[in-house]
């Protein structure tokens, strides 16, 4: 090797040394939403439910976060319970947002194995170091007063247990509302279009909190 060819050798091996010294640039943050088909835009045109809207209002916001919607359709708190560590190990998330519980009562599970579920979900993903929101629900009279008390109360008793932030109520301003016919699909379960950026106005001031 002659001397040109040393020093660009050298030359390199420096230039590659400076290289590797530069840190390489931090993955975003990820906000990881674990729900039913209140979440999963169940009979809405893609893009229109309110976590794809999260999505667009963090963008505005100038957010960097990935925000990973594992919401499906049916889903109990069971389910979850059973789908989240695998999710913890994939995504690594910040926040979770968990917006499960009202498929379990409308199988008339039992309101203490949905506590039990919902503590579980929080407590593995605290171990994973992520932030909680529950999304609290409500079912309707026809349950019985006794049971619809005890089943908003589970979604309190939970995030207070497990210092955990809540929404007390998800659908807030749309099932309550005055023109609350309008603003569900014809099965009277699931909120139109129309409805979802009012569940986004219901969950973002405590999700803002939570976000890094």
């Amino acid at each position: 090797m002659n001397r040109r060819d040393c020093i660009l050798a050298l030359l390199g091996s420096a230039l590659a040394g400076a290289a590797s010294t530069v840190p390489a640039q931090a993955a975003a943050p990820t906000l990881l939403v674990l729900g039913d088909s209140l979440s999963a835009e169940y009979g809405l045109a893609k893009g229109s439910g309110w976590v794809a809207l999260l999505e667009q209002r963090l963008a505005q916001e100038k957010r960097s976060i990935t925000v990973f919607n594992a919401s499906i359709s049916g889903d109990t708190t069971s389910g979850g319970l059973a789908r989240l560590p695998a999710l913890l190990k994939q995504h690594s998330p910040s926040v979770l947002v968990i917006e499960l519980g009202a498929n379990d009562a409308l199988r008339g599970l039992p309101l203490e194995m949905t506590r039990e579920n919902l503590r579980g979900m929080v407590r593995l993903a605290q171990a994973a170091k992520a932030h909680v929101l529950l999304l609290g629900m409500q079912v309707p009279p026809n349950y019985g007063p006794d049971y619809a008390q005890q089943f908003v109360a589970s979604f309190a008793t939970v995030a207070k247990e497990q210092k955990a932030a809540l929404v007390p109520f998800f659908l807030k301003n749309v099932a309550d509302a005055p023109n609350a016919s309008e603003l569900f699909q014809s099965d009277r379960i699931h909120p139109t279009a129309a409805a979802h950026p009012v569940l986004l106005n219901n969950v973002w001031p405590a999700l803002k909190r939570l976000l890094p």
